[in-house]
């Protein structure tokens, strides 16, 4: 089963693991990748949080520089002689994104080293998912910084986030290896239940098959429609708040980040489900996956 209670009173020390990358909007560029948009909420809400990743000897690559540091989001960038990871986002007119992805970038080059080993020795918590994986030589750097953490007091999340076809059964087996909290959601479950040989793809069965492999803790998310949260013997459903979307880049890591964190800090699970939805609903009324959140909402979070 999944123990929160070995971190009560502790500093939390947690990593955004993989790709940091540009959203390119029609009116610009603006930082993201799932693994920073973590480490920025997870800050938000009280973790002491960095984000670890690769960018090119470029403008984009020292704009992310910038934008960390002015966000006060500290960040292990090793440099590459590739770009700097972009995506071109085109969203409908529900806000919704599509995506066009540069390959071969820094972030699928994230090259191991005895620094990024360190600080897989000091944190508590990491996220991790499949995009940055896609390159072999971040996939290794990934299962290696996984395998560094320390045994007896870490939490790695999953958050799979399939894009395109950037991913493979072996990268998903090997990751699952190293989980103990999987995300995804509605559209992503029946490839995964179909990785996995399962016929019946269902969250439930899927909760079942990760729970058979020591995974206890499985985040489902569905959109507008609701949230569904399996943690050790306990089922958490919420419904999406009704609002008008104007960019929904980013929701999911939020609520990932917002969830786990408070539930690291002691926060029941109806809790912090229900700030996870409140979090992500609010990040899709800004632009841009790292939007500061509201006073208003800082303090219903009681931390």
């Amino acid at each position: 089963m999944l123990d929160f209670s070995k971190f009560g009173g502790m500093q939390i020390k947690c990593a955004g693991l993989g790709e940091v990358l540009f959203d390119v909007y029609p009116t610009g560029p603006k930082i993201g990748g799932a693994p920073a948009n973590f480490a920025f909420h997870c800050k938000q809400l009280g973790l002491d949080a960095l984000v670890v990743s690769s960018v090119g000897n470029d403008e984009l690559g020292f704009t992310a520089r910038n934008l960390l540091a002015s966000k006060f989001l500290p960040a292990l960038l090793l440099l590459s002689d590739k770009c700097t990871g972009a995506v071109n986002v085109v969203l409908n007119k529900e806000g919704v994104p599509s995506y066009v992805f540069l390959e071969d970038t820094a972030y699928d080059n994230i090259k191991c080293c005895d620094l990024l080993l360190e600080v897989a020795k000091r944190v508590q918590l990491a996220c991790f998912g499949t995009l940055a994986q896609r390159g072999v030589v971040s996939h290794e750097t990934v299962m290696q910084f996984l395998d560094a953490m320390n045994e007896s007091c870490r939490i790695r999340v999953f958050d799979v986030n399939l894009r395109r076809n950037y991913f493979s059964k072996e990268v998903i087996e090997e990751s699952l290896k190293r989980t103990e909290i999987f995300k995804c959601n509605e559209d992503e479950l029946p490839v995964l239940c179909e990785i996995a040989g399962i016929k019946n793809a269902t969250a439930q069965a899927y909760r079942d098959y990760l729970a058979a492999r020591g995974i206890y803790c499985f985040i489902f998310t569905e959109g507008a429609k609701q949230s569904t949260v399996f943690l050790n013997d306990e089922i958490s459903i919420k419904k999406t708040p009704v609002i008008k979307a104007v960019d929904t880049v980013g929701a999911g890591d939020s609520f990932t980040a917002s969830l786990v964190s408070l539930l690291m800090q002691g926060k029941s699970l109806n809790f912090a489900h229900e700030k996870a939805v409140e979090i992500s609903a609010f990040v899709c009324t800004q632009q841009g996956a790292m939007p500061e959140l509201s006073t208003k909402l800082k303090e219903t979070l009681k931390l």
